[in-house]
C-alpha cells in the first residue's frame, strides 16, 4: 500500500534523542498511511544498531560518510514514496495529534507548498520558526525587534498565518512542490538549506502557512552541541551562500563586513587554542572566497 506521508529525518551521532522521537513517531503515525525514513550520516555513537533493534519498522538507509543535512534529505525523498513529506530532525517530539492537523490543514489549502508548526522548548516556551524575507536587514530586525515579540504573542495567538520562510526541523510539504522547487541544493551541508527551499517555492508561485495552535517539541542544535565552534562556522558560510544566491550585492556586501569584525573579535578575544586559531582563519578563506552559484 503506497504511503500517503513520508517521515524523513536525518542523523548525525544524535543517538540520545532517537528513542523519544521514535516512540513519538510510532503513535503519531497511528491510523495514517506513514512511511518512516532515517537518513544516517555515518554515526558513529551506535544509533544504527539502536534503529535495527528497537525500530525495526524505520527504514534505514546508512550514508558511509556524512554528506550533510541537505544531500542527506534528498536521498531520502528518492527513497520516499508519499504525496507528502514531512522534513523532521531527530531532536524533536512528536503529539500524536500534530501530523493529522498538519495534513487536514495542508488538504484544506491546495495553494500551500509546505506548512509548519509552532516548536517549543521542553519548558513550553516559544522557538521563532517561521519569518519573512531574509536579508542583512530584515534579519536584524526579525532578531532584535520580531523575535522576542513572537516569543511572547504567540502565547496569545493561535491565528495562522503566511511565511517568507519555516523551520525545516518540522516541515511538512507536498512532494509535488518540492520536485518542482528542486529539492534541496546540496551545495549548503547544513543551515539555510531550509530557508533557500522555502525562497524557491515561493518562487513557483506556493504558499507557505505557519500554524501555531500546532506544537512540536525540538531540543535544537543536538547534532552540533559536541562541536559549537565548527558549526558557527559552517553556518557562516551557508549564510553567505544563502545571501550571494538570493540577496543583493549591497546585503551580501553589508554581511561580509558584519561577518569578518564578527570572526576577527572571536579570534582576537574568544579563542586561545592555536588548532581553534588556524580552523579560523582556513575557514574565514573557504566562507568568503567567490563560488558558482547554482
Amino acid at each position: 500500500m503506497k504511503p500517503e506521508l513520508s517521515v524523513i529525518l536525518v542523523n548525525f551521532n544524535d543517538k540520545a534523542h532517537l528513542s523519544d522521537c521514535f516512540s513519538s513517531l510510532d503513535k503519531g503515525t497511528r491510523g495514517l498511511a506513514a512511511e518512516v525514513i532515517l537518513v544516517d550520516n555515518n554515526s558513529q555513537d551506535g544509533s544504527q544498531d539502536l534503529v535495527r533493534a528497537s525500530f525495526p519498522w524505520i527504514r534505514l538507509i546508512q550514508n558511509a560518510e556524512n554528506l550533510g543535512y541537505a544531500r542527506a534529505n534528498n536521498i531520502g525523498i528518492m527513497a520516499s514514496r508519499g504525496e507528502f513529506i514531512l522534513f523532521l530532525n531527530t531532536d524533536t517530539v512528536v503529539p500524536p495529534e500534530a501530523l493529522p492537523s498538519l495534513l487536514a490543514r495542508m488538504k484544506a489549502r491546495p495553494e500551500f507548498g509546505a506548512v509548519g508548526p509552532a516548536l517549543v522548548h521542553e519548558n513550553k516556551s516559544f522557538q521563532v520558526s517561521f519569518g519573512r524575507r531574509v536579508d542583512f536587514f530584515s534579519e536584524i530586525w526579525q532578531k532584535f525587534i520580531l523575535n522576542p515579540y513572537y516569543k511572547h504573542a504567540l502565547k496569545r495567538s493561535l491565528i495562522p498565518r503566511e511565511a517568507g520562510w519555516l523551520s525545516g526541523a518540522c516541515l511538512l510539504a507536498r512532494r509535488a512542490a518540492v520536485e518542482d522547487a528542486g529539492l534541496f541544493d546540496e551545495n549548503f551541508f547544513i543551515y539555510f538549506e531550509d530557508m533557500d527551499l522555502c525562497v524557491r517555492l515561493r518562487e513557483k508561485g506556493w504558499k507557505l502557512g505557519f500554524f501555531p495552535g500546532v506544537r512540536v517539541s525540538h531540543v535544537g542544535g543536538a547534532t552540533t552541541l559536541a562541536r559549537k565552534f565548527q558549526a558557527r562556522l559552517e553556518n557562516r558560510r551557508s549564510q553567505v551562500y544563502f545571501y550571494r544566491k538570493h540577496n543583493s550585492k549591497s546585503s551580501v556586501l553589508l554581511l561580509r563586513i558584519y561577518l569578518k569584525l564578527s570572526l576577527t573579535l572571536s579570534y582576537l578575544f574568544k579563542l586561545r587554542k592555536p588548532e581553534d586559531r588556524a580552523l579560523l582563519r582556513s575557514e574565514m578563506a573557504r566562507i568568503f572566497r567567490t563560488e558558482k552559484i547554482s
